[in-house]
């Protein structure tokens, strides 16, 4: 594994990233947040993640949503 000093998201996994942005803003308000449907409709830590792996943009959202509100 490479260091990766500047990389803010070096270590942090993404279950994690998303289950503190579910714990902070709720599943409600992250859909709202970032349009996504696995956020809007029966929601789950399990479907979300099978999707931000498999879709690029999705993630990217969401990577960048966390680093605002860990400003």
């Amino acid at each position: 594994m490479t260091d990766q000093p500047n990389n803010p998201l070096h270590g942090i996994t993404l279950e994690s990233m998303l289950t503190e942005l579910v714990e902070r803003y709720g599943w409600d308000s992250l859909g709202n947040q970032v349009n996504i449907r696995c956020f809007q409709f029966e929601p789950s830590i399990k479907s979300s993640l099978k999707f931000l792996r498999s879709t690029p943009w999705a993630r990217a959202e969401v990577e960048a949503l966390y680093l605002r509100q860990r400003r």
